[in-house]
């Protein structure tokens, strides 16, 4: 599985928008690193994305709006975020 900076940042929007769970999204994240290849032009920007996803499940590290937003950010995304009744 060749994970690029657009795979991360949909896997990233999956999950703001409720389409996975975080045990789904943290799942993905730990098979990407073991098993994934980063693209190699984004190697360094995707391995610290992706393994900071890979630990959102560990209470210490968790997973704030502004970490997602960053994380984005870092993939080069910018987020928008909005409401609607």
């Amino acid at each position: 599985m060749l994970v690029t900076k657009q795979t991360a940042a949909e896997k990233l929007a999956a999950y703001l928008h409720h389409e996975i769970s975080r045990a789904q999204f943290v799942d993905w994240a730990e098979n990407a690193l073991l098993d994934g290849e980063l693209a190699e032009q984004d190697a360094e920007a995707l391995r610290f994305v992706v393994w900071r996803l890979g630990v959102a499940d560990v209470r210490s590290f968790g997973l704030t709006w502004e970490d997602c937003e960053s994380l984005l950010e870092r993939l080069g995304y910018r987020t928008r975020v909005e409401v609607f009744a």
